[in-house]
């Protein structure tokens, strides 16, 4: 972690200054590099060497009452921005997160917890275009995690006025442009440590957000709905998840169903190894359903870290061809600073 500079809450927080004289804070940056390596044999690809650049902006304060602040800005690969977030946190109320981005609040934490030692079965390079559970995190959005929950649970609600809005400016409004999404909201549990058996976790939740019916390309608001379990033993920990996606639409690609399911095991403090699978069903004109499987093997020492994956698409984006039957192996190298 590189210290850039110190500054105060009132130059992280803008307007909760007016609130509340504040102490100093601090603001760091963090980041690394991933270089990959991507094999498709079944496909021309071109150049097959990939680089990720990973910085991380983080800014914390304390106003006079107690209460903190914390800021994130996420700014991945080619200088993308990705996602900033405010989180306030109030003591005896909890914390309260402003979210610009494409993930990371409400359902959408919960879109595939199933173990993995590096990636999920399709974020490894393979283009599979399976539907997870979003929730409201499309769109700018309010979360909101009370402290006063039982030891070993936490819940989050989530909440957006328009999910399928693109993020605004300070003092500025904004919209994504033929978007259907209107507001939304969602629900997730989590229990762990004290709330269950040792080593096991149960996870949970529900959103619902409203779309533009027009009763002929959509008729119904979208649900989601997803339920887990986790449990590690000794050196494995296997998982398996559950998932509906109803998207409101009228006759094409209604529904998504879901089922993944993970196992890890860690050979030693540094090595590991685990088997992913996810599959997905699209309710439409003509089911299909589509289905990601990956082995993966991953080491890390200090700042570097070595993964390598050999995975599977069958029926890519839903689709039946041969030329959406494919395999991957990836290599990753990431460096951490």
């Amino acid at each position: 972690m590189n210290k850039l500079t110190k500054i105060g809450a009132s130059a992280l927080c803008g307007s909760l200054a007016a609130m509340s004289a504040a102490n100093a804070g601090d603001l760091s940056v963090t980041g690394g590099v991933d270089m990959s390596w991507t094999s498709l044999p079944m496909e021309s690809v071109g150049n097959p060497i990939g680089i990720g650049s990973n910085l991380t902006f983080s800014g914390s304060g304390e106003l006079d009452n107690g209460w903190t602040v914390a800021l994130s800005v996420a700014d991945t690969n080619k200088a993308v921005y990705s996602n900033t977030n405010v989180t306030v946190t109030i003591p005896g109320l909890g914390d309260i997160r402003i979210d610009q981005g494409t993930s990371g609040t409400g359902i959408d934490r919960m879109d595939d917890m199933t173990p993995n030692v590096w990636e999920e079965a399709y974020g490894t390079g393979l283009t599979t275009g399976i539907d997870t559970v979003s929730g409201v995190s499309g769109g700018t959005n309010i979360e909101y995690t009370p402290d006063m929950m039982p030891s070993g649970m936490t819940a989050r609600f989530a909440w957006s006025p328009d999910a399928g809005g693109s993020n605004a400016g300070d003092k500025g409004t904004a919209e994504s442009s033929g978007s259907v999404l209107g507001a939304g909201w969602s629900a997730t549990l989590e229990a762990s440590g004290d709330a269950t058996a040792e080593g096991l976790t149960l996870y949970g939740g529900y959103a619902q957000v409203d779309v533009a019916q027009n009763s002929t390309t959509y008729n119904d608001d979208k649900e989601e709905i997803t339920a887990g379990v986790k449990y590690a033993v000794g050196s494995f920990t296997l998982g398996y998840q559950y998932s509906r996606e109803e998207t409101g639409a009228a006759t094409t690609a209604t529904k998504y169903t879901n089922d993944g399911y993970g196992v890890t095991f860690a050979i030693n403090d540094d090595l590991s190894i685990g088997y992913n699978n996810y599959q997905s069903e699209q309710t439409s004109t003509t089911n299909v359903e589509a289905e990601a499987s990956s082995i993966q093997i991953a080491y890390s020492a200090g700042g570097v870290s070595v993964r390598l994956a050999d995975s599977t698409a069958d029926n890519q984006v839903y689709a039946t061809g041969a030329a959406n039957q494919r395999d991957a192996t990836t290599l990753s190298v990431a460096l951490a600073f």
